[in-house]
């Protein structure tokens, strides 16, 4: 990243693959309204809890993949130029796990 850019700004590792986590995004919107759309209706409850199952599963399948996409292009760009850039890519995607295995 350009010693001027703003941090978090620039192409992100996700930027290639933009449309397919959208399509991927709005997939799971629509599961989240199905869960709406299910407790209005009085479905019962361990059908809907079964679909809250399945909406986490994606969020957390869309969260990983996001995660490897950083880790293959920020964290490896950082890693190629060294310093302490690098060191703050490496705690970054350590923080970002952390928070995804408490989930």
């Amino acid at each position: 990243m350009p010693a001027d850019a703003a941090p978090g700004t620039g192409p992100h590792g996700y930027s290639q693959q933009k449309e397919a986590h959208l399509k991927r995004l709005r997939r799971i919107e629509g599961q989240i309204r199905g869960l709406q759309r299910m407790v209005d209706e009085d479905v019962y409850c361990i059908d809907i809890l079964t679909q809250v199952s399945a909406s986490t599963k994606a969020l957390q399948s869309f969260a990983l993949q996001l995660l490897e996409e950083h880790l293959r292009h920020c964290v490896a760009a950082a890693a190629q130029d060294g310093g302490q850039e690098m060191d703050a890519k490496v705690a970054e995607a350590t923080a970002a796990i952390a928070r995804l295995m408490r989930t």
